[in-house]
Parts: structure tokens; sequence; C-alpha cells
């Protein structure tokens, strides 16, 4: 039997390799894309050898080719931490912008189905808590989180306009926070830049007086939530995320404990627009696809963290100076 081929862009990012790993012990043919700009070829590089997998270094943003049939995508491609968005705002948006349309133009040319990656972010800094689907957020379109979030919110619209005029099959997964192995130490996200700190011995920074609360997901529990909703028959947006919340300060004092570090927790100001409250209502989860995490965050934490310190000091020490101007037109 032939295998099923499915293109996932952003495939050298944090999530988009663990797709890849995914669809590959599926037995599907991938093709990978990213054009690198925060992805890093190490999180694939082991299956560069494998017959059923193939990559392209390219920016969606630009004309998507790929030849011979697709049955799948998914679109995964974008800067997820503020650190990389606040950098490359124009990208950001072209990539939630031109970067979808291209890739639906190319579902409804190969007759596949496609993905979204969308995320907790276009709830803004939520009035209501849990979030659920239905909720239509609270965001700063001109504020600095808003090239993220209101491209996020763009590329949902533009999914349900090609579902709804073209009779596209499309599915969308709202992400809430995720963590695991090959998350960059210095993104800016909460979970690698306490544990990056810790390991450095440098104090872990709380933005805020720490009340804020956040919801992690292993990225293992996420893979199998996103995997589900492939191949579901559901066409709109679906949290997928833990609901254990936590605020940020009683996180901070997980990590010390967690890495035994004797460094303090030491307070900045709260950034604009930083949302007070971040926790998936995933009744949706639950009864379309039968999913809710597994993984509790202890252990999850326990194997992050084994990760981090396996890598090498230069990249943990690293801080990242890359040239964005190219990206910025």
């Amino acid at each position: 039997m032939e295998r099923k081929r499915i293109l996932i862009t952003g495939a050298a990012g944090f999530l988009g390799s663990h797709l890849c790993d995914r669809f590959i012990k599926e037995d599907f043919y991938v093709i990978a894309m990213d054009n690198l700009i925060t992805g890093d070829l190490r999180n694939i590089e082991h299956l560069f050898k494998l017959e059923n997998f193939e990559f392209y270094h390219h920016d969606v943003s630009k004309f998507v080719h790929v030849p011979g049939e697709l049955d799948y995508i998914l679109h995964f491609a974008s800067p997820a931490s503020p650190i990389d968005y606040l950098k490359i705002p124009i990208q950001t948006l072209k990539v939630g912008s031109l970067g979808i349309h291209n890739l639906l133009g190319l579902a409804k040319d190969k007759n596949a189905r496609i993905l979204i990656a969308s995320t907790s972010e276009v709830y803004g800094d939520p009035n209501i808590n849990p979030q659920p689907e239905e909720y239509w957020g609270n965001v700063n379109p001109v504020g600095p989180r808003g090239v993220y979030d209101e491209a996020k919110r763009f590329q949902e619209a533009m999914t349900m306009a090609y579902h709804t005029f073209h009779g596209l099959e499309t599915r969308i997964v709202r992400i809430f926070n995720t963590y695991g192995p090959r998350m960059r130490l210095n993104d800016g996200r909460v979970l690698p830049a306490f544990i990056g700190q810790a390991i450095r011995g440098e104090d872990l920074t709380v933005f805020g007086d720490g009340s804020q609360t956040r919801s992690f997901c292993y990225v293992d529990d996420l893979i199998e939530g996103i995997y589900r909703l492939l191949f579901s028959d559901y066409a709109y947006p679906v949290n997928i995320g833990n609901p254990d919340e936590i605020t940020i300060r009683e996180f901070g004092e997980e990590i010390v404990k967690l890495t035994g570090t004797t460094q303090q927790l030491i307070t900045k100001p709260l950034p604009v627009d930083d949302p007070k409250q971040r926790r998936p209502d995933i009744t949706k989860a639950k009864e379309i696809l039968g999913w809710e995490p597994k993984v509790s965050r202890a252990e999850g934490l326990k194997i992050t963290y084994e990760y981090f310190k396996s890598l090498p000091m230069d990249l943990i020490e690293k801080v990242e100076h890359k040239d964005f101007s190219n990206y910025n037109k």
C-alpha cells in the first residue's frame, strides 16, 4: 500500500519536528519545509537518512510548490515566541497571511486536508477563564503582541473562508502553552527562560507580581491531540492544552525545586498586553476527539530538564544575535 504524503511547514521547529517524528512513526511520507529563521536542522537531522522523508529549505510566504500528490498539510510555520515575533514582526504577519494563502491554495490544488496551528493568543488578555472556543477574545491589534495575535486570527478567518467557499477540508488547533525537548532556551517563553536561568546560575525573572497564570501541556500530549484532530470530522477551532493552571510565581518555585538552584525569584515590570490568565476549556477536545492530557507537569518537567541539561554548555549560554533585517521587508 502506498504511503500517504503529508507536508509539514515549520518542520525544523519545536512542534514541527515532533510532528515529523509522529508521522514518520505512522509510516507517512513526510515532506518537511522550513526557512530556518527560528527552526533548527538539528531537530530533524535524524530523519534525513530515511527514504520516506525529504526537506525543503523554503519560506512559505513565497509561492509554495510541492511536486506529486499530497494528502495532508500541517501549517506550523510561524515565529511563536515573543522574543522572535518582536524582532521579525513583518515576517510574522506575512507567514500568517501570505503563507496561509499559499498553503490553502496548495491544499485546494492537491485536494489535500489542511490543519493549521492557531494559538491561545487569539484570546488575547482574556476576560473569562477558562477560555472556550466560542470566546472571541480581547486583543489589542496595534500593541506589540498584535503582529502575532492578529496574524493567527487572520489565519483562522482565511482558513474558514476556504472551508465555506471552496469546501476545502480544514482543521484548526488552538495551542496553549506547550513544553518539552527541543524548545529553545533563549526564545523568551517562561519555561525555557526559567530553566535556562537556573542552569546558568542566574536569578529567575518573574514579570509583574507573578500572579498571572499559565497552563502547561507536555509536547507528547499536544501531538496526540493534533493527530486526532487531523483525522476527525470537525472543521472549527479546537483547544488543545492542559487545563492544570498555575501562577507564574508558583511555577518559578517549582523550577527552583526541580533544578536545585540556590538562585532567587526576582521581579521585572509586566510586558504590555501580557495575558493575565491562560487556561483552556478542553470540553470539545474531550467530546470530539476523546483527548485529554496524560503527562503530569512533574513528569514532563523532569524529562524537559534532563534534555536541557544534556545540551552543550555553549548552547545553554548562547544568546542569539541573528540579523533579521532581510525578513522585515
